[in-house]
């Protein structure tokens, strides 16, 4: 297997002197293609900041961050919105669809602003596998917590992206439909051959991913694959 995903020296200082917050302070990580990855901590952890930095949507203080063999902090704004469009699907808790566009729609989305034309097969079978096929004409509003989500980890499939960070996307569900989310999520990761990263605070759910790491003030303190290896870090 190859990294997918790599950070160095990873820093996010906010303010100054006594009032600095280090909300990441030093991390390094490495994620395989294929790798289904949970990253837990406690509210102010440093969890969400460390998916932000991955994803591009904030730039970090000091280290570097490479997804698919790209320094993503050398590009521009511009080349760094392509970059994300094309090649990091995101998944969150809000959902995020457009209320006025359709499921199929809002699945394509990605693509089209991309000024590409979506890979109908791919989006297709990619709709199937998430059990939405007779959802395709529905807005988001006719649609569950648990269906919207499903159209969510489509959005994020569509662009056939390197890898899909998911922040809590199981948030705003009840247990039940969390479950089943997650065995979608895990599904779509295997069967097209997707890298996830999942910030989560929910153990339970962190022990049905390949791998978890715990994060603490902004710092790895544990990286563990589920059956007990741990990582060198």
């Amino acid at each position: 297997m190859s990294s997918i995903l790599e950070t160095k020296g990873l820093k996010k200082y906010y303010g100054n002197g006594a009032n600095q917050v280090k909300a990441l302070d030093g991390v390094n990580l490495c994620v395989e293609e294929g790798e289904f990855v949970a990253v837990v901590g406690a509210s102010g952890s440093g969890k969400s900041t460390l998916l932000h930095m991955l994803g591009g949507l904030d730039y970090a203080t000091e280290g570097t961050v490479k997804v698919a063999g790209k320094e993503i902090f050398r590009l521009n704004e511009n080349e760094l919105t392509i970059f994300r469009r094309r090649r990091i699907g995101f998944v969150f808790q809000s959902y995020n669809l457009v209320p006025i566009l359709n499921v199929y729609e809002n699945i394509v989305l990605p693509v089209e602003l991309d000024g590409r034309k979506p890979d109908e097969a791919f989006i297709s079978d990619v709709i199937r596998t998430l059990g939405l096929s007779d959802k395709t004409e529905s807005l988001p509003g006719q649609l569950s917590g648990g269906q919207q989500q499903r159209v969510a980890i489509a959005r994020a499939l569509a662009a056939k992206p390197a890898i899909i960070l998911a922040d809590e996307p199981t948030g705003n569900l009840d247990s039940k439909t969390t479950q089943e989310v997650l065995g979608l999520l895990k599904l779509t990761g295997e069967r097209f051959h997707q890298t996830v990263v999942m910030i989560t605070h929910n153990e339970a759910l962190a022990q049905l991913c390949d791998r978890v790491i715990h994060i603490e003030d902004g710092k790895i303190v544990n990286d563990r694959r589920n059956g007990g290896v741990s990582y060198e870090k």
